[in-house]
C-alpha cells in the first residue's frame, strides 16, 4: 500500500480538535507538534486511538486465527481509515472485506491488492468499476456475493460488456430468516449456484458466505441461531460440492463478524468438505473493540471459548474525552460531547476524569451514567458527592466502533501519556 498522499496531506484548525490559529502541516508531521490531550493542547472533544491497545489486538487476533487454522479479512468499514488497513494487513491479515463500490474505491487508491465485497454489488456503475478494475489491473484479487438469479444476470451482462478477460470470483450467500441478505434454504441457494457455474465463464463460484450477527435474545438463544445458521452455509456448501459447482481451487467458508467469531471457526473447521478449503473470518471491531457492546460479547466468547482468553483478550483503544461545561444540578453535569462525536448505539460509557494539574487520571466514580445526548451535550447523572467541576476533563468508552469513526474525518493516535504520536484519516 502506498499511503504517501495520506502523510502529506494538509490540515490546519479546520479539522475537529485541532487548536485555533494552528498554521497548515501536513498530517504525517503531527507527532513533531507535542501535542498532550491532558496538558489541555487541543480542543475537546477529542476522539483518539490509543496505540498501545490497538498494536495489542492486532497481534491477539493474529494468534487467535492462526491457531484456529483460518484467516482473517477484517471488515475494512468499521473504520475506513486506509493506514488501519495497512496495520492490519501487516499482521498478517489474508484480505480486506468491504461492503460497497465506494469503500473499494479508497481501498484501491492507497493500493489494496486483495479485497472481498460482503455484499452485492448492484448498479451499473458499481458493476462497471468492479469488472473494470479486474481488467486494468492483473494483480488485483476482487471477490464479491451472490444470493439470486437475477443478480448472477446482471453480473453475466456486465462482465460482457466490459470483457475483463477472466471470471469474477464469487461466493453464494445464505441469510437468516427475516434477516438481510443471502438465500434462506438449500434449493433457492443450488439454483442460484448453477445460473453460477452456467455462466459461460464471467463468473466462477469461489465459496460460501453469510453474515451471522444480528440474531437477538440471550447469549444462549443468540449461540444457538448462529450454530443452526452456519449449518445451512455449511450445507450449501456440501450441496454444491456435491454438483460440481465450485471452480477450481480452494472452497472459501467466510462468515464471522466481531460477535461470533469463535462459533464460525469451530463450525467451519468441522465442515467436512472433500475439497480443500479456506476458512476466513471477517471481524472489523476487534482492531479497537469497545467499552459496550461487544466488550459484552467479548465476555461471551470468552465463556464459549476460554481458549480465548489466551494473551489477555481484547482491549478498548477508542475513547471520546470531553468536557464537563456545567454542573446545574448537584447530581447532574453537562459536557462538550454529543451525537455529532459518539456513537448512539448505547450511550457511552464514563471511564476516567482528570482535572489540569492532577498526577494521572483517575477512574470515575461509581453512579455516573450517560442519561441523554443532544447534538453537541451529553447529560450524565452522577452521585451529588462527585468530584466533577467545571473545565474537568472526562474520557468516555463507545458502543460499536464504527458508528464513532464515522463521526471523524480524523483520529489521534496516543501513547498511554496521551501524548500524540500520529493521526488517522478516515474516509466515509
Amino acid at each position: 500500500m502506498n499511503l504517501t498522499g495520506i502523510g502529506a496531506s494538509v490540515v490546519d484548525d479546520r479539522t475537529k480538535g485541532i487548536p485555533g490559529r494552528t498554521p497548515p502541516f501536513a498530517l504525517g508531521e503531527i507527532a513533531a507538534k507535542g501535542w498532550n490531550l491532558l496538558r489541555e493542547d487541543l480542543n475537546l472533544p477529542l476522539a483518539v486511538l490509543k496505540q498501545s491497545a490497538m498494536a495489542h489486538n492486532s497481534a491477539w487476533m493474529r494468534d487467535f486465527i492462526a491457531r484456529s487454522g483460518a484467516v482473517i479479512a477484517p471488515h475494512g468499514k468499521t473504520t475506513m481509515a486506509p493506514q488501519l488497513f495497512r496495520m492490519q494487513l501487516d499482521d498478517g491479515a489474508w484480505a480486506i472485506t468491504l461492503a460497497n463500490p465506494h469503500q473499494m474505491q479508497i481501498a484501491r487508491a492507497y493500493g489494496v491488492q486483495r479485497i472481498i465485497i460482503a455484499n452485492q454489488i448492484v448498479g451499473r456503475a458499481g458493476m462497471l468499476y468492479a469488472l473494470e478494475e479486474l481488467k486494468r489491473d492483473p494483480g488485483f484479487e476482487l471477490y464479491t456475493i451472490v444470493d439470486s438469479e437475477a443478480h448472477v444476470a446482471q453480473l453475466i451482462a456486465a462482465h460482457r460488456e466490459v470483457r475483463p478477460g477472466r471470471p469474477l470470483p464469487v461466493f453464494l450467500e445464505g441469510g437468516m430468516l427475516g434477516g438481510r441478505t443471502g438465500v434462506r434454504d438449500l434449493a433457492t441457494g443450488l439454483r442460484v449456484a448453477r445460473a453460477v457455474a452456467a455462466s459461460g465463464g464471467a463468473l466462477e463460484l469461489r465459496g460460501v458466505e453469510g453474515f451471522e450477527g444480528l440474531v437477538a435474545g440471550t447469549a444462549e438463544a443468540k449461540a444457538t441461531a448462529v450454530r443452526a445458521f452456519l449449518d445451512l452455509l455449511v450445507e450449501l456448501a456440501k450441496a454444491c460440492e456435491a454438483e460440481e459447482l465450485f471452480a477450481p481451487g480452494e472452497v472459501i467458508l467466510t462468515a464471522g463478524g466481531s460477535a461470533f467469531y469463535d462459533l464460525v471457526l469451530a463450525r467451519f473447521r468441522t465442515a467436512g468438505l472433500q475439497r480443500p478449503t479456506k476458512i476466513i473470518t471477517r471481524s472489523g471491531c476487534y482492531l479497537t473493540h469497545d467499552s459496550v457492546s461487544y466488550r459484552a460479547s467479548f465476555a461471551d466468547i470468552v465463556a464459549r471459548t476460554p481458549d480465548a482468553a489466551t494473551g489477555g483478550g481484547l482491549l478498548p483503544a477508542l475513547e471520546v474525552w470531553a468536557y464537563v461545561q456545567s454542573r446545574p444540578e448537584p447530581g447532574k453535569v453537562l459536557l462538550t460531547m454529543g451525537a455529532r462525536d459518539t456513537s448512539l448505539d448505547g450511550p457511552p460509557l464514563a471511564q476516567s476524569w482528570f482535572r489540569p494539574g492532577m498526577d494521572a487520571p483517575a477512574p470515575v466514580p461509581g453512579g455516573c451514567k450517560v442519561v441523554g445526548m443532544n447534538d453537541q451535550h451529553t447529560h450524565m447523572t452522577i452521585p451529588e458527592d462527585a468530584p466533577f467541576g467545571v473545565g474537568d476533563m472526562v474520557s468516555f468508552g463507545v458502543s460499536h466502533p464504527c458508528l464513532t469513526f464515522d463521526k471523524w474525518r480524523m483520529l489521534y493516535v496516543v501513547d498511554d501519556a496521551y501524548t500524540v504520536t500520529g493521526a488517522i484519516r478516515t474516509y466515509f
